[in-house]
């Protein structure tokens, strides 16, 4: 039942035409990027993004360049679209009950929202990372390429390199889908949801930002988004991905249990 729980939720994650249509955006900035570095004058090292000054020595890095770029906001608004709509959307459309009264029951039912959700943050960024290599390796080829730690790995180091930044902020990204997720039980509005996930993305990077408050920071969902540059040294710094992946665990525990509550305990009467 649960197995084919999820592969419905998924097949209507993915067919539904607003998220095809935010993986079509996210497919379009490392596109926009790979041609506006091919037609303007070559980058100075640290210049721009980061990793900006590698595309033209490796188009692979035109993914990577993306994945930092949509980090701060398009990565968190596709999430928040789609984690924000995951229960509030049942709601609005009248299915919720119907699903609730189904064999699967209420805690079923969120742990096939949650997994979708998760589904969906790979997909986003192996979307921006995958368009970034193709579009990268067709204006610019590939060759070896200097890290941060001063050394240079292959053009196959640096498929695997890409696809661990891919893993990186998807783990990154899972904390922000619970939150959501939690946020979509509270409402029978997805708009509302949506907005209130994102909003919660951008106050965190606002919060981390003000050094008065900075005891704070450790515990921000976003504190960790940016390490994930820490995939291109050498030897990778997996110390990192551990912080990071502690840190989003738990806020899939915390909001996951809240969600859980929230569910279990709620009136649905649409």
């Amino acid at each position: 039942m649960a197995d084919t729980l999820l592969r419905s939720e998924l097949a209507v994650m993915f067919r539904r035409r607003r998220h095809l249509a935010v993986l079509a955006v996210l497919a379009a900035v490392p596109v926009l990027i790979a041609v506006a570095v091919r037609l303007s004058d070559p980058v100075g090292a640290g210049e721009g993004p980061p990793f900006l000054d590698r595309v033209t020595q490796n188009g692979l890095f035109v993914g990577i360049t993306a994945l930092v770029i949509c980090v701060p906001l398009f990565l968190p608004l596709a999430v928040g679209v789609v984690s924000g709509d995951a229960v509030a959307g049942e709601a609005s459309h009248g299915t919720l009950r119907y699903l609730l009264v189904a064999p699967a029951g209420r805690t079923r039912l969120l742990v096939v929202k949650l997994l979708g959700v998760v589904a969906f943050c790979l997909a986003a960024t192996l979307t921006v990372v995958l368009s970034g290599a193709a579009i990268g390796l067709a204006l610019f080829g590939a060759q070896d390429v200097a890290v941060l730690s001063g050394g240079t790995i292959t053009p196959v180091e640096s498929i695997g390199r890409a696809l661990l930044a891919a893993g990186y902020v998807t783990v990154s990204l899972v904390g922000l889908g619970t939150v959501g997720v939690f946020v979509s039980t509270l409402t029978d509005v997805p708009v509302g949801a949506m907005a209130a996930t994102v909003t919660v993305a951008v106050v965190a990077q606002v919060v981390g930002q003000i050094p008065q408050v900075d005891w704070i920071h450790p515990w921000l969902l976003t504190y960790r988004w940016f390490d994930v540059a820490d995939v291109l040294r050498d030897p990778v710094a997996w110390e990192s991905f551990r912080l990071n992946a502690l840190l989003q665990a738990g806020y899939v525990a915390v909001f996951g249990t809240l969600a859980w509550a929230r569910l279990t305990s709620k009136d649905v009467l649409s």
